[in-house]
């Protein structure tokens, strides 16, 4: 099981260390020590928190916008699901506020050893781009 130290876990969150920090210390995520006595998350637990803040709406920090970019159509994140199937697969990643969903073939997803808990980068690229207005 992968483990993220609190700085990791802040820019996956995309937050600052201070903030990740506080949440750990109210208990709103769960830490343990390692051998050097860093605080370290859970992979599992990260992504299940990250999907939490997300679907709060609110990046928890009391900010208005949270500090993410999209820097060439890149989202590092977590991975939040895998679901497999004969031939295809479904990987949800939790980047931030953003939560982004892609299909892709089961042996790419095996070839990765993409699972929940993990750190991922979503790249997007799109030729065609829709927006609505809200």
């Amino acid at each position: 099981m992968q483990s993220y130290t609190i700085g990791q876990a802040a820019r996956l969150l995309g937050v600052s260390p201070d903030t990740a920090r506080r949440w750990a210390d109210a208990g709103r995520v769960a830490t343990h020590r390692d051998e050097a006595g860093r605080r370290l998350i859970d992979g599992r637990d990260l992504a299940a928190f990250s999907v939490e803040l997300a679907q709060s709406g609110a990046d928890g920090t009391g900010e208005e916008d949270a500090p993410y970019t999209s820097a060439r159509n890149a989202f590092p994140g977590i991975i939040t699901a895998v679901k497999l199937g004969d031939v295809a697969a479904q990987v949800e990643i939790q980047a931030g506020p953003h939560r982004l969903v892609s299909l892709l073939t089961r042996e790419a997803v095996e070839e990765l050893g993409l699972e929940v808990g993990m750190r991922a980068t979503a790249r997007v690229k799109s030729t065609n781009v829709h927006i609505d207005r809200s």
